[in-house]
């Protein structure tokens, strides 16, 4: 049974304030980065009307740990709170990580990056189909699909593309080349020129057209190099029989040294023609 349709999941649907001290944060907390800006807004905010949405938490030893909010609770701590209010979830580890993926996806509180590996997270680590992933998420199973293909692109790079400030769609146009190297190449003039993403898939397009019209080079022949020297010898000896064969006196003789082999052979020349005799001539 999937954990949204299970009963008992609210430990208790009456809100809890909980000291801000103990709650620990969600070791499997899809969100990585926390803009300090947006933060310090938020904190704001908090400070003029409070925390306007609860946490979820479960229980955790002798204190709580976070299921999703932890936005929210790091604004509170900004704002000076000393508690905030939760609503306690009865659930285990695994569920807790699932939770926070939906809830920070249906948020959109996550760079694009951060979304396609909290959708692949639910895919392939929790086994959710992308059907199901796309009702949970509220996007269609196209726009899943096209989220997850972001994976495809290093992972270096995928970060790089985020850290400089570039959009998911100039991510999705460096998807076309194959190379990893041909899309670095293209992420650094991208960053360099400050393209945006007409012009991004413009520079995308000439590299594969650059690509299309180079001439393939053919394969190279193989080289076979042989250094056994009886092979060569032998294949003397045959020659040398099918030339006896073939009605020509042929010898050869072989001596060797210290150092080589030294190999002699004699063909006789074919006669000239003025040794042949001459046609008969008629008499009269």
């Amino acid at each position: 049974m999937r954990l949204m349709k299970r009963r008992g999941l609210y430990e208790s649907r009456r809100i809890a304030y909980i000291p801000v001290g103990d709650i620990r944060p969600n070791p499997n907390q899809p969100r990585k980065n926390f803009d300090p800006d947006g933060l310090r807004d938020l904190a704001g905010s908090i400070a003029r009307y409070g925390v306007l949405q609860p946490l979820t938490v479960r229980r955790r030893g002798d204190g709580y740990e976070l299921v999703s909010g932890e936005r929210r609770l790091r604004a509170s701590k900004m704002a000076g709170l000393q508690e905030v209010p939760c609503i306690v979830l009865d659930v285990d580890a695994h569920e807790s990580s699932i939770l926070a993926l939906i809830e920070n996806l249906q948020r959109k509180d996550l760079s694009f990056v951060e979304e396609a590996e909290g959708l692949h997270c639910l895919i392939h680590k929790h086994a959710y189909k992308q059907e199901e992933v796309a009702r949970l998420v509220g996007l269609s199973q196209s726009a899943v699909s096209n989220k997850l293909r972001l994976l495809r692109l290093p992972p270096e790079l995928l970060h790089m593309i985020e850290e400089v400030g570039l959009t998911e769609r100039h991510a999705r146009a460096l998807l076309r080349l194959d190379d990893p190297e041909d899309q670095m190449a293209v992420f650094e003039q991208v960053v360099r020129r400050n393209l945006n993403v007409a012009a991004t898939e413009e520079l995308v397009e000439t590299y594969l057209k650059k690509k299309a019209d180079k001439p393939s080079k053919p394969p190279p022949k193989p080289l076979y190099v042989i250094k056994d020297v009886r092979i060569f010898l032998n294949t003397l000896s045959r020659s040398m029989k099918l030339m006896k064969q073939s009605g020509i006196n042929a010898e050869t003789t072989q001596s060797e040294t210290d150092r080589e082999i030294i190999v002699t052979i004699k063909i006789p020349k074919p006669p000239r023609p003025s040794d042949e005799t001459a046609p008969c001539s008629q008499t009269g």
